[in-house]
């Protein structure tokens, strides 16, 4: 559907110019078109990220949209067992600003409330990576942790 919308628009608007691949709305546009998919396969979905957020709700709001419970969380502390009660298949994903440590911190909590097996479902890799502001680049980087092969 989508790809029909954006070929009319170019039918009826030959020089519109589409958002570049780096932009944060591309990473948000496969967090929805994976949640999408996602909401086939579980009975709930958890989307990790703050309330505020625009695409983090949108997520949460896709999922609904496709007959799935979906909650938002800031921290893996929030999860409420309640939510799970006869739901053995639970979905996670995450907003586009959403550090991966939260993430990992939300599946570990699941695992402690009995979550049995965890997989990861195969979707588009996302190698674009935005950069701090020039005034953050230098103080975020010496008070970053080391990250690697070895790292603890």
């Amino acid at each position: 559907m989508r790809r029909r919308i954006v070929t009319a628009l170019k039918a009826r608007f030959p020089n519109i110019v589409g958002p570049k691949k780096d932009d944060i709305c591309y990473a948000t546009q496969n967090r929805q078109d994976a949640v999408k998919f996602l909401a086939r396969e579980v009975d709930v979905v958890v989307v990790v990220g703050s309330q505020n957020s625009s695409n983090t709700n949108r997520l949460r709001e896709v999922a609904e949209h496709r007959g799935v419970p979906a909650y938002m969380v800031d921290q893996a502390d929030e999860l409420q067992p309640e939510w799970f009660a006869g739901k053995p298949r639970v979905g996670v994903t995450a907003g586009a600003s959403a550090p991966d440590v939260l993430v990992r911190a939300v599946v570990a909590r699941l695992e402690a409330l009995g979550a049995g097996q965890v997989s990861e479902l195969a979707g588009v890799v996302e190698r674009v990576v935005f950069p701090l502001p020039k005034g953050l680049t230098g103080t975020a980087a010496a008070k970053a942790p080391e990250v690697g092969p070895g790292s603890a």
